[in-house]
């Protein structure tokens, strides 16, 4: 009665019986037949009838019918439809107008990105424009675009998307910014690692002494260390696309000279060592850098098997300069290349490039053999405060042997147990002199004792950057050299004996991500995933299971580093 006297409108006279139209009930009812689900349905229904005139424009087009686009329209319009006469939106009326300016579709999640989504669809659906009007002299524009969206579907599903400003959503719609000339780039993240990777097409390399380049496609390559201050390098390749390609005929000069099948030309070849070599760069006041590590022709050539043979291919084991074959129908060797490039270490990476003549003799070498570096325990705090304030560290003569002497300098082990959160080396020093003395006579820490100890004598304690992270490990003490103690990550690492074995210590610390190295203390190598990996003899070992799975010489790691971690890895 109360709403009738709110709504006389409702209420009629007739033959003075008082009838009205309508009136409350009393039995509530729920209906999703809301102006904001009508719409929903709307958009759903007209992103379906695009769909199906997108499949008819196709199957007019005078060229034959690929059945994967015909089924993934079919499979998608399907799903759509589905959703449509199914569940909540079965009882809803389609319905276009009406809920466009509704708060709910600006900020309710779900309604606000259907909404979202919806106009990108509205207008990346209808293609307009001179898009098919490609003359036989717009082919070479047309495969760098195809290899730069080649390039970035390689990569797409193995690693994680940051950003890209490829394709965006303005006014007007979608606005695709690939354009010869202009500068877009599309970064990833790898999840093995966290290193960021950037693929950068027709990249501005302004600031040179000389003159701008501006390459293709540039892969740019954030690789971290495993120093203990965790420092990034960035690593640049090019793949450059040529839509060229040489047929090597008999009696011709490249046939005679550089293969006797297909492959690059060989101007484009030398464009890539101008590439590699001219593209510096210049931070702050520090002298030119060269980030350039590699350059890679991209040419249209389908048998990837016969173009192993090719001159310009084995010149990338050599230089890191050639060319890779790269059609749809032929992405193999460039897939290879790229795991390749995103798995190398900032060392492995670094092996790569063309060193100048006489470096080797400038770059110091390590003397592996050299253990010069004693690092040894403590029995409690009070000890510690003590060999700092006086500079000295004692130890008996049982425990280090005359053979480990002489002794070069020192560092402390401060053990979990007594240490807690300060744990790990953090100090070392330089030993100025030894002498061999009874256990009473180290005043500084009274004992009663006649047994002999060492007392080495400390210049100056010493801070490292980073403390030694700390694992209780049997042996103790320990010696080692200055490159491992400022180096590396955990104390077990500080037993590395050869260079082979710390590249491969750094090489699986990185793919692990510094989080599965030497995680069993007892083990007597590194213990990586669910396998065991031990150096000995010059073969690396590894065992998975308790038994011995594959047995490799460490030369081949050096020289093939990720064709013997995927062993490594299983």
């Amino acid at each position: 009665m109360k709403w009738l006297q709110k709504h006389p409108d409702e209420v009629q006279r007739i033959d003075g019986v008082i009838r009205a139209q309508r009136v409350m009930t009393v039995q509530k009812q729920v209906s999703y037949d809301t102006k904001e689900n009508q719409l929903v349905k709307y958009i759903l229904q007209s992103v379906s009838k695009r769909l199906e005139q997108f499949k008819r424009n196709y199957r007019k087009l005078q060229r034959a019918e690929d059945s994967a686009v015909t089924d993934k329209i079919d499979r998608m319009a399907n799903e759509l439809n589905r959703r449509n006469n199914s569940g909540v939106l079965a009882e809803v009326t389609a319905r276009p107008e009406s809920a466009g300016l509704s708060l709910v579709f600006s900020m309710a999640s779900g309604y606000r990105d259907l909404y979202k989504y919806y106009l990108m669809l509205l207008r990346g659906l209808s293609i307009t424009g001179d898009v098919f009007d490609i003359s036989v002299k717009d082919l070479a524009v047309l495969y760098e675009y195809w290899c730069f969206i080649k390039l970035n579907s390689l990569m797409k599903d193995k690693y994680e998307l940051v950003s890209q400003d490829v394709v965006k959503v303005q006014g007007n719609g979608l606005f695709v910014s690939l354009v010869k000339g202009a500068t877009s780039r599309v970064k990833y993240r790898n999840p093995d690692n966290g290193e960021t990777i950037t693929l950068s097409y027709n990249p501005k390399e302004g600031n040179l002494p000389t003159v701008p380049q501006r390459p293709d496609n540039v892969l740019s390559l954030e690789k971290k260390t495993v120093s203990r201050e965790g420092k990034k390098l960035s690593y640049e390749y090019v793949f450059d696309a040529k839509y060229k390609i040489n047929p090597a005929l008999a009696g011709s000069d490249y046939y005679n000279r550089i293969a006797h099948t297909p492959g690059p030309q060989e101007d484009d070849i030398n464009t890539m060592h101008r590439y590699r070599d001219a593209i510096v760069y210049q931070n702050g006041a520090e002298p030119y850098e060269r980030t350039m590590f590699g350059a890679y022709v991209l040419f249209p050539y389908g048998n990837e098997e016969e173009y192993r043979s090719h001159r310009f291919f084995q010149s990338i084991d050599k230089v890191n300069i050639g060319g890779l074959p790269f059609l749809p129908s032929a992405t193999g060797m460039v897939e290879n290349m790229l795991d390749d490039l995103i798995m190398d270490s900032a060392e492995s990476a670094f092996e790569r490039t063309t060193l100048p003549k006489g470096i080797e003799d400038k770059l110091a070498r390590v003397d592996w053999q050299n253990r010069d570096v004693l690092v040894g325990m403590l029995s409690n705090e009070k000890q510690l405060a003590v060999c700092l304030e006086h500079k000295f560290y004692h130890i008996p003569v049982r425990k280090a042997g005359k053979d480990k002497l002489p002794v070069r300098y020192v560092a402390i082990y401060q053990s979990k147990n007594i240490f807690k959160e300060e744990a790990g080396i953090r100090y070392y020093g330089e030993v100025v002199n030894y002498r061999v003395v009874k256990r009473r006579e180290i005043t500084w820490i009274p004992k009663d004792k006649d047994e002999l100890y060492y007392l080495f004598e400390i210049k100056e304690w010493l801070e490292l950057n980073k403390p030694v992270n700390a694992k209780e490990i049997a042996q103790f003490p320990l010696f080692t050299n200055m490159f491992l103690l400022q180096h590396c990550a955990d104390v077990p690492d500080l037993l590395i004996g050869s260079e082979e074995e710390y590249r491969l210590y750094i090489e699986l610390r990185r793919l692990a991500n510094d989080n599965s190295i030497n995680e069993n203390d007892s083990d007597n190598g590194f213990r990586y995933k669910n396998s065991l990996v031990t150096m000995d003899g010059g073969y690396i070992t590894v065992i998975r299971d308790g038994k011995i799975r594959e047995k490799i010489a460490a030369g081949q790691f050096m020289k093939r580093p990720r064709e013997v971690l995927k062993a490594i890895g299983g």
